[in-house]
């Protein structure tokens, strides 16, 4: 395949991915809050709704590894497709259910689960395929559409799950969705998931590997490389200490400060919308020279913003004057943290070796997905015995010390051996 055609196949790649990763996230946000309005108005329980949501994170925490090494060893293509498959199987499931049974949290809950596993075999092996779909000059702008997809469902997932639940029956609302993800397999059965491979036929030696084998081998390989160790570790202490934030940012607005709930609505979509300002930057800027670098500074720019949150405990604020500030602090907010993400997801694409990357992902997502409950837990507990401000300062100390340390000079001078050309001068002239 020549040069000229493999682009064209790649910018056919970059907006299909794109439209691709829409539907399906726009239609998982769409599920996830329609069928927890669903759960809290058969019940009237909040046990009830946080079962829900443990359904969807455990599944993903226990088997992201799992999913890696299947995106590394199998065709990427039929993974995905079948991941897709099984989503809208599920849902038809609960559809039939539903009209031979009448829905019932069982039902609900088992079918949470099963989107939540087949979601994230899509997730981990899309996330492993964006080098192979893309050209390397243009990763970083595929990155930017797919957390503009995120930051899109994010905001409208949850108004129109809201109106179709108003308006619609439960049954129509339940095709929808299989209809949304039959959209999206047919959209990524045209897609090429080998077009830019760099990777050498797999031997009969290798066929032989055991699953074990093979998933040991991707945490040797993570062991082995500092860089992408270091990147591990850092996203896994965000993700705990984001936790502080998002029971944090509720507990003080709403508990503390008396702001009413629709307030409270926009405050908590502003952060969707930074990131989505954000996304459209990455888009259409130019690549990041020195991505380390630059994430670090924006999960420095993250930890003065989280202990932002204490700023009105400690300072009286008129109730507009609080709204507006945290307002425009979660947009600031939603804006750091595409930028720590998207330069570190086109730095791990190019940095991670082809045959590792679903693994190194799938470990990334199981680890993170593992910090929300401990971290809702810890600091659940701590907001009720702590005074909210000490929470979020001590949480934001915590993140600048785990950052400063884990991507210290000697680290991102490892990551970027240019780094030291900085301070090269000019003009030769000054060296004599």
């Amino acid at each position: 395949m020549s040069e000229a055609v493999k682009i064209s196949k790649a910018t056919y790649h970059l907006y299909t991915f794109t439209i691709s990763k829409l539907i399906s996230t726009f239609g998982s946000s769409v599920y996830a809050f329609g069928i927890s309005l669903y759960v809290l108005a058969l019940t009237g329980s909040a046990a009830n709704f946080a079962l829900n949501l443990i359904c969807s994170i455990l599944p993903r925490t226990l088997l992201a590894p799992f999913a890696g090494y299947i995106a590394d060893n199998y065709s990427k293509k039929m993974i995905v497709i079948l991941a897709q498959l099984a989503s809208a199987l599920s849902v038809g499931g609960l559809l039939v259910y539903s009209i031979y049974a009448g829905l019932s949290l069982p039902a609900i809950y088992t079918t949470t689960a099963l989107i939540s596993v087949s979601s994230m075999f899509a997730s981990v092996t899309f996330s492993s395929s964006i080098a192979n779909l893309i050209d390397t000059d243009r990763i970083q702008k595929a990155m930017g559409f797919n957390q503009s997809a995120i930051a899109i469902a994010t905001i409208g997932g949850p108004v129109v799950g809201g109106i179709l639940f108003g308006f619609v029956s439960m049954n129509v609302f339940l095709i929808i969705q299989v209809a949304a993800y039959l959209l999206a397999v047919a959209l990524e059965s045209t897609m090429n998931f080998k077009l830019f491979t760099n990777r050498i036929t797999e031997t009969v030696e290798d066929a032989k590997k055991s699953m074990v084998t093979g998933m040991k081998e991707g945490f040797v390989y993570l062991r082995s490389n500092r860089v992408v160790m270091v990147i591990v570790t850092v996203a896994v202490g965000v993700n705990f200490f984001f936790s502080a934030l998002m029971i944090g940012l509720p507990f003080i607005a709403i508990q503390e400060l008396e702001i009413e709930t629709t307030h409270f609505g926009f405050i908590e979509a502003m952060i969707a919308v930074g990131m989505l300002l954000a996304s459209i930057y990455f888009s259409v800027g130019k690549e990041v020279k020195f991505p380390l670098r630059f994430s670090k500074r924006g999960i420095l720019a993250m930890s003065v913003l989280l202990a932002g949150l204490a700023l009105p405990l400690m300072i009286e604020f008129s109730y507009t004057g609080a709204v507006v500030y945290f307002l425009l602090l979660m947009l600031v907010f939603g804006v750091t943290n595409v930028f720590v993400n998207t330069p570190i997801g086109v730095m791990m694409q190019k940095d991670v070796e082809e045959e590792y990357r679903g693994r190194v992902f799938g470990i990334l997502e199981s680890m993170a997905m593992a910090m929300m409950p401990l971290g809702y837990l810890i600091f659940g507990l701590l907001y009720d015995a702590v005074p909210a401000e000490y929470v979020v300062i001590g949480s934001s100390l915590c993140l600048i010390v785990l950052t400063g340390y884990m991507m210290r000079p000697s680290i991102l001078k490892q990551a970027h051996p240019e780094l030291d050309q900085d301070f090269i001068p000019v003009n030769p002239e000054l060296q004599k």
